[in-house]
């Protein structure tokens, strides 16, 4: 939800906000030379100290200005300030540099208050970059920044939820336990998102999730399962009438040598069936006969699955 009802006279009138075009590019040099000026040294030199306390005291002094800024109706200095970050910081080829930048343009982020949306163009692309990083840290920061953006940008999120989804998708098999870890509370927070989002497209999604079964990884298998299950639970989304097109990958997992995804697969595989039988219920008691998806199709794919020496 929204900050505390003082901080509402920070927030631009509607009519200023539609004025502005999505900056989705980074300024120039020559532009961001200014923005340098709006942070004190101190805080241009504590953004890359390679000690976290003195990068997060940085951050913070980040979030005021920026607040000041679009709290005064200054958004190209925002714009331009945004761009610093993005470019001497997120970008940079110097790790702490990177994590200084994922940090300032989370904080930035809070301090953006009702302006943020136009900015997520600029803003998250470059932290999504950072989740092939090959520093760990660099990839646990961007957890963290992805999550305190999408935390306050809620709906206005969704818009970058498959660029998300496949980012997340590879950070649950991360080498590191750390990054997965915090990839796990991310998920949990988009998971969160989505099923409340009103702008989720159910479509696109099932593309990617076909793609992303045929992944053997034991890890992004638990994910894509409980991405499933998750969906599944949702009112206003039938799963069931798109099972057809996940089906075969959901069948292939019942012979993972894995126990954990076998059980998830079959659990998840119960819960259709549950449904079917459901509908098929309700269908019998008023005469009706309702077929909720492809029959044809999935008849067709289990008899080939049946076939298969390897299942």
């Amino acid at each position: 939800g929204g900050g505390p009802a003082a901080e509402s006279a920070d927030v631009l009138p509607s009519q200023v906000t539609l004025k502005v075009e999505f900056p989705t590019t980074i300024l120039p040099q020559h532009v961001t030379a200014s923005a340098q000026q709006l942070l004190p040294t101190s805080v241009l030199r504590n953004l890359y100290d390679k000690l976290y306390e003195k990068r997060k005291a940085a951050a913070l002094e980040v979030e005021q200005i920026v607040k000041s800024l679009a709290g005064a109706g200054d958004l190209h200095r925002v714009h331009a300030l945004l761009s610093l970050l993005v470019r001497d910081y997120a970008l940079s080829p110097l790790s702490n540099h990177r994590k200084g930048g994922l940090i300032g343009l989370a904080a930035a982020t809070v301090g953006l208050v009702g302006n943020f949306h136009m900015f997520l163009p600029l803003i998250v692309p470059p932290v999504l970059r950072s989740f092939d990083d090959t520093d760990s840290r660099v990839r646990y920061y961007a957890c963290e920044a992805l999550y305190n953006m999408a935390k306050v940008a809620r709906d206005d999120f969704v818009v970058f939820f498959n660029d998300v989804f496949d980012a997340l998708c590879k950070l649950s098999a991360d080498v590191d336990p750390n990054v997965q870890n915090a990839a796990h509370l991310l998920d949990k927070l988009i998971k969160d998102i989505v099923t409340e989002s009103p702008n989720f497209d159910i479509e696109e999604f099932i593309t990617l999730l076909r793609q992303r079964l045929q992944v053997a990884n034991p890890y992004v298998r638990q994910f894509l399962v409980s991405w499933i299950a998750v969906l599944d639970s949702v009112p206003d989304i039938d799963m069931l009438e798109h099972l057809p097109e996940f089906l075969d990958g959901l069948l292939s997992m019942l012979s993972d040598p894995n126990r954990d995804i076998r059980q998830q697969a079959d659990a998840a595989l119960g819960e259709f069936l549950g449904e079917i039988k459901s509908i098929q219920r309700t269908a019998e008691s008023k005469h009706d006969i309702v077929v909720p998806f492809d029959v044809k199709s999935v008849v067709a794919g289990l008899v080939e699955k049946a076939h298969d020496s390897d299942e």
